[in-house]
């Protein structure tokens, strides 16, 4: 009798230590909330991306998206990661919502990084490409795009905060797939691309997807009509969530400045891209994925790129008088200035940014126009299988050229300064401080051995 209890009791005991580490090991690690908001403005608003569009739009075929995920509890300190369908938000804009974050939550500075997909078919931003049209803009249509700037600095609070409100228990897990509709741009015998498709997936405690996040670096300028779209990163977006419903997809940019979709110049050519995209990602999310279970730890680093040699006033005024529009208007917009009594900046502040899950994953999340070697020298200096790279993060301010595009010169190593009324192209070395920082900022685990 005494065996066969003691049987029955160790049967029992074995199937309790078969059963709790495991319901332990798959138990939600994290607390996530995800939120999203239309930010398609119901009035007028001049388009941003394109500058032989000086009309304001003329009507919505697909609508914009702010969207947020919210990432542990306030005793940890919750790190909030939105996307928002423009064409690039302004530091001015993060710093704002950053300071009303930190007025009414426990988010702080380095939790909060906002990426842009780049759509050329959203409202031009104040802060973002103000010499795009090389010419003045009507004063009726700033007043619309200062209108547009305040408004969705209000939705990027609104969707930061409903993100924040909607935590709830949640498991994290990323992996990384294959997109190929990217093209290098650039007319020079070196091409180099980035077809990696991270995605990172939040499901709910019964194993529901509630959220996914996807980055590629392409620019999103597959369509140009002087209409509301999201290009392929909203038709990617519109395909994740009909895939899961309830779930909210969220479309990042990795370093993708001298990548376009190709072919292009259709909706049909975005919506085919979206799709193909969303369906890489449904692939992955609806798989086995990399738990991510790390202590999430950000950090920033400000640095300054300096620009190269500035023109003198004798320079400037000889620039204005050029035939190129483009060049003229930008140099009259500088002689503006030092009539003033303005100093021209010597140099650009840059932030850099990481967050690290543990040894589990680094995500980047570089400023500006970032040109594909970036992605592609981090994956060989640090984990490649344990990276993910961002570009548009933070703030648009430029191109951000490597050593070898401002070797090469042309429209991402010098020209398109002008748009963003820079007052030279960078100096050299801006490649290595840009690398250095991430490297500064990345964990030791994460670098591979020299």
């Amino acid at each position: 009798m005494k065996t066969h209890l003691f049987t029955r009791l160790l049967a029992i005991l074995t199937l309790l230590f078969a059963v709790f580490p495991l319901a332990a090991a798959e138990a939600p690690a994290w607390s996530v909330g995800v939120a999203k908001v239309d930010v398609t403005p119901d009035y007028p608003v001049r388009l941003s991306g394109y500058g032989n569009r000086r009309e304001e739009v003329e009507g919505v075929v697909q609508r914009l998206f702010a969207k947020a995920i919210a990432i542990g509890s306030d005793a940890e300190g919750p790190a909030v990661l939105l996307t928002v369908d423009n064409c690039g938000v302004p530091a001015s804009m993060r710093d704002e919502l950053v300071r009303r974050l930190a007025a009414k939550t426990k988010v702080v500075n380095e939790h909060v990084a906002v990426c842009s997909s780049h759509t050329h078919s959203a409202p031009m931003l104040a802060g973002i490409l103000p010499n795009l049209f090389s010419t003045e803009i009507p004063a009726d249509h700033w007043t619309r795009i200062e209108r547009y700037t305040r408004d969705l600095t209000d939705k990027l609070e609104q969707v930061a905060l409903a993100a924040l409100a909607d935590r709830q228990p949640a498991r994290l897990a990323w992996g990384s797939g294959h997109v190929s509709f990217a093209h290098n741009r650039r007319g020079f015998a070196f091409r180099p691309e980035d077809h990696s498709l991270p995605v990172l997936r939040v499901a709910g405690a019964d194993g529901k997807v509630r959220a996914v996040l996807t980055s590629y670096a392409c620019h999103c300028t597959t369509v140009g009509f002087n209409k509301h779209h999201g290009d392929w990163a909203g038709c990617a977006q519109e395909y994740l969530e009909k895939e899961f419903p309830g779930a909210v997809a969220l479309t990042a940019i990795g370093c993708g400045a001298d990548q376009n979709p190709n072919p292009r110049g259709t909706y049909e050519h975005a919506i085919e891209y979206g799709n193909a995209l969303g369906a890489e990602a449904k692939r992955l999310a609806a798989g086995t994925l990399k738990p991510l279970a790390g202590k999430l730890e950000c950090r920033t680093r400000q640095i300054s790129l300096p620009f190269d040699t500035l023109p003198t006033r004798a320079e400037w005024e000889a620039k204005a008088k050029e035939k190129s529009a483009n060049v003229a208007y930008h140099a009259k917009v500088q002689l503006a200035k030092l009539d003033r009594g303005e100093k021209l900046p010597a140099e650009l502040p840059y932030l850099v940014q990481v967050w690290n899950f543990g040894r589990e994953l680094a995500i980047v999340f570089l400023p500006g126009e970032v040109v594909v070697d970036y992605s592609l020298r981090l994956k060989r200096e640090l984990d490649a299988e344990r990276l993910w790279v961002n570009g548009y993060s933070n703030d648009v301010p430029c191109y951000i050229p490597s050593e070898r595009i401002l070797q090469e010169g042309g429209y991402e190593g010098a020209t398109a300064m002008l748009y963003y009324d820079r007052p030279n192209r960078f100096a050299p070395g801006v490649e290595d401080r840009i690398i250095g920082a991430v490297q500064t900022l990345a964990p030791a685990a994460f670098k591979r051995p020299r």
